[in-house]
């Protein structure tokens, strides 16, 4: 029985959509809730690119400079402003019964919507901003700007009806950090099994498209989808590499993903690896991400970050690949006992070692692969992610009932 059609208003402050990340949750979770028969309408950035079936409402351009990309500068808060100028005007003529803000922006700005429609609020939680201001080194964790972030951090939490965390960790940290309980529900990032499956290429297609890449056929292949930056572990992947073909194991590495593809190529380069070795692609379209995985044998998800979520490991799980990732708590929910963990968080040696167990135990490696989709269908389906945010819906608007009742 199809549920009855509500109006959400989804807030993406981001240039939705990009091929990474945050965007893919936006996207996914918006159309689950199509599927159910839900309006959604997401109002974000005035760039990024529309997507087939989808409702999007873009914010006007800064006026002093309309080709812009947003990144974490004061430009940004101009970004914010013009998207809730945007969004109080659908707000108004669109009255939707449910706003949904995707980051701590997007709950901030959410927050004033909420009041004006008089509508429940839901924070779409995807790791703690202070934290991450750290990780990327934007503020220093004992300096006057980290105890201001913070405590606008923990403002923010308070603010709405109902929050939704990519992961269990999220919502541990909810607790402990933020004293946040109340609310809180686990949404894990999910992904589709029909769309990432290996079967998208034929082994004829897939040798081809290694040879065009320069990649020899001996070779197995490692692949790393995802944004390249230092806190995504790219300088210790590089590293890992160069151990690796430093000892002649007979692998290449396929590095998919942006921005600063050339710096990383260089300094590759600078560490001994040649063009066979590790192949750069730069961005890569979502629709296509599952040929490009198809390429690899193995994959690696070196991210130093223990706050945020690692949406890309899910890809890699339902495409059937084992995974190599450094211990987190984040990992460890995603692959369980199926991953092959390098500590410490950051170690290049272990992450070396780690891949080296995989490229010597091809037959290991297949297994754990084939586990791993496994995993992927019975606990991260967006499908059942549909199910479960509809239900917190449902309980929002039930209270808000009562409320006007």
């Amino acid at each position: 029985m199809q549920a009855i059609p509500h109006r959400i208003l989804m807030l993406a402050p981001t240039s939705f959509f990009l091929d990474y990340g945050c965007h893919v949750r936006i996207l996914e979770e918006a159309r689950a809730l199509v599927e159910r028969g839900q309006q959604v309408r997401i109002v974000t950035y005035y760039l990024g690119r529309d997507w087939p079936g989808l409702d999007i409402a873009r914010s006007a351009p800064t006026p002093w400079h309309s080709d812009y990309e947003v990144g974490s500068s004061p430009h940004k808060i101009a970004f914010d402003v013009l998207l809730g100028w945007k969004a109080l005007g659908e707000v108004l003529r669109w009255r939707p019964h449910l706003i949904h803000g995707h980051l701590h922006e997007g709950a901030l700005i959410g927050r004033v919507l909420a009041s004006v429609g008089r509508v429940p609020l839901v924070f779409d939680f995807q790791g703690s901003l202070t934290a991450e201001m750290v990780d990327h080194g934007f503020v220093q964790p004992d300096s006057q700007a980290h105890y201001w972030w913070r405590r606008l951090e923990e403002r923010i939490v308070e603010m709405p009806d109902a929050i939704v965390a990519s992961t269990i960790h999220g919502t541990e940290l909810l607790a402990r950090s933020f004293g946040r309980t109340e609310g809180v529900h686990a949404l894990p990032d999910s992904v589709n099994l029909d769309y990432f499956c290996r079967d998208c290429l034929t082994p004829e297609e897939r040798a081809a498209w290694r040879r065009e890449l320069g990649i020899p056929p001996e070779r197995q292949v490692v692949v790393y989808l995802g944004l390249l930056a230092d806190y995504q572990g790219i300088p210790q992947l590089l590293e890992a590499a160069a151990r690796l073909r430093a000892r002649e194991y007979p692998v290449s590495f396929l590095v998919m993903g942006f921005p600063g593809e050339d710096r990383y190529r260089q300094r590759a380069y600078a560490l001994g690896l040649t063009p066979a070795d590790i192949v750069f692609t730069g961005k890569i379209p979502y629709e296509d991400a599952p040929r490009y995985l198809a390429l690899g044998d193995l994959a690696v998800a070196p991210k130093i970050s223990a706050t945020e979520g690692s949406g890309k490991i899910l890809n890699y799980m339902a495409m059937g690949l084992p995974v190599v990732a450094y211990d987190t708590s984040v990992s460890r929910e995603y692959l369980g006992s199926l991953g092959v963990y390098a500590a410490p968080l950051g170690d290049v040696p272990a992450l070396a070692q780690a891949l080296a167990f995989l490229i010597r135990n091809p037959a290991a490696a297949m297994l754990l692969g084939e586990q791993g989709r496994e995993r992927a269908r019975k606990h991260f389906s967006w499908e059942r992610t549909g199910r479960k945010l509809m239900r917190i819906y449902q309980q929002l608007w039930d209270r808000t009932s009562r409320r006007r009742a």
